[in-house]
């Protein structure tokens, strides 16, 4: 994989809670530069030009613990200013009380809200669940109609994304939906394990740095 290839399988990412709108242009500066496919960004800091980048924004970020009114009227909101991608957090407590059909509605009612050609990702914690409960997260996704399952926020203290979760993601999805890894990938490495393991996408932070390994 060439660096042109690797960088348009990155989401160039900002979820710093003090992020600027100064910040938030100096990312867009980079991704640009860098020849990224998008920039995610916090729902609150939109409108944005991002000079011909996609936009990607969360939604019922960090905790995924909101009423699935709150994250579609959120996810809803952020695409009528001007995003093109939500990445969703689920309902964690639901998922680890067994609670699937409510997971699934969680889902639902964002998709719902914001139907394609709005890119739906669920991100799913993966480092929270268990294999079982990775399985069951992402035929929930798939059901509620996702276009990818995502492994992690980066911010919950259980940990990130590792090839083992997105195998079994992608695995379970299939050829139907897509897998993005996200939280503690910070070398050429990792990014090319999480590849090799079924990612399609990368969220990235520190992406020039990772780039740069490829010359």
């Amino acid at each position: 994989m060439n660096r042109r290839e690797l960088a348009q399988m990155i989401d160039h990412t900002l979820l710093k809670p003090e992020a600027t709108a100064a910040d938030v242009a100096r990312l867009v500066d980079q991704g640009v530069a860098l020849g990224v496919y998008s920039v995610c960004v916090s729902p609150s800091l939109l409108p944005i030009d991002a000079r011909g980048l996609h936009v990607a924004v969360v939604c019922g970020f960090p905790s995924g613990a909101h009423a699935p009114e709150t994250k579609a009227a959120e996810a809803a909101l952020a695409v009528a200013r001007g995003a093109d991608e939500v990445d969703m957090v689920i309902n964690l407590g639901l998922a680890k009380a067994g609670d699937w059909e409510g997971v699934y509605l969680d889902i639902d009612t964002v998709r719902q809200a914001v139907p394609a050609p709005t890119v739906l990702k669920v991100i799913i914690e993966s480092a929270v669940l268990t294999d079982e409960e990775i399985v069951l997260a992402c035929q929930a996704a798939k059901a509620a109609g996702a276009d990818f399952v995502k492994t992690s926020t980066g911010f919950h203290p259980a940990g990130g994304a590792t090839t083992q979760a997105v195998r079994l993601m992608k695995d379970t999805v299939g050829p139907q939906l897509q897998v993005k890894a996200s939280g503690g990938i910070r070398t050429l490495e990792a990014a090319e394990a999480m590849i090799e393991a079924g990612a399609t996408r990368l969220g990235l932070s520190g992406t020039a740095a990772i780039l740069d390994e490829l010359g």
